[in-house]
């Protein structure tokens, strides 16, 4: 007869463990793709956002470029918040994966509610401009989220910037094999029809912002707030530039 084994009764059985090692590594592939998608979705809006910012120089004569870029801006960022939102659920819910890598700086948590308030007032303000014409609070608004906006995003693009080419390298190499390069379809199918948002919003929204148009012929769009926003986003970046933000996600 043979002898017992203490604590042998009931041995995992090996597709027990194998089925667990497989739902761990699905969970590390949604953290992976999370971040590619961030990263994706952040290059698509620093292109729109360098647009903004030249033609906010010369508004008299790029006023509808900045405005048809402005909506085409609405589609990415809503995808930027529901990613950086989902990553925010998931780490402060306890999610293993999440919290094994980490939050961002501290100094980008408490800088990031600030960010997003000013995005969407610099944004809503846009919009309501286009919709209602010049009414001064939406012009203020405006004016007034675009200059503490502008510091607020050097800092986030500057801890961002060694990241987001890291992340879209590894999105398109084979190296890694083919598991790295799941959902990669999903996330330019996303951006795209983000894209495609945007535009039918500035195809719907063009005509009413006539008025707008017209009323910037006969007013004066000064330089001013768009020298005082870059000198001051300069001047924040260069203050930040030494900051180590490795663990940016």
């Amino acid at each position: 007869m043979p002898a017992h084994i203490p604590g042998n009764e009931f041995p995992e059985h090996p597709s027990a463990a194998m089925h667990q090692e497989h739902k761990d590594e699905e969970k590390h592939v949604e953290v992976i793709g999370n971040e590619r998608l961030t990263a994706l979705v952040s290059l698509v809006l620093l292109m729109l956002i360098i647009v903004e910012l030249v033609t906010s120089a010369f508004l008299r004569i790029w006023l509808p470029a900045h405005t048809v870029v402005g909506v085409l801006l609405v589609g990415p960022l809503l995808v930027k918040m529901g990613s950086t939102g989902w990553r925010f659920l998931r780490y402060y819910t306890g999610a293993p994966t999440y919290v094994r890598r980490g939050p961002p700086p501290l100094v980008l948590r408490v800088l990031g509610p600030v960010l997003l308030a000013t995005t969407l007032v610099m944004v809503g303000s846009g919009i309501g401009l286009v919709v209602t014409g010049p009414i001064q609070l939406f012009l203020l608004a405006h004016v007034f989220s675009a200059l503490l906006w502008l510091p607020l995003m050097a800092v986030h693009s500057l801890a961002h910037w060694s990241q987001v080419p890291r992340r879209l390298a590894d999105d398109w190499s084979s190296r890694l094999g083919p598991h790295s390069q799941i959902g990669r379809g999903l996330r330019l199918g996303v951006n795209l029809g983000a894209l495609l948002l945007g535009v039918i919003g500035a195809w719907l929204l063009f005509p009413a912002a006539t008025p707008l148009f017209a009323w910037s012929q006969t007013n004066a769009i000064g330089v001013g707030p768009f020298l005082v926003g870059m000198g001051a986003a300069l001047l924040v970046g260069l203050i930040t530039r030494p900051w180590k933000m490795e663990k940016v996600g």
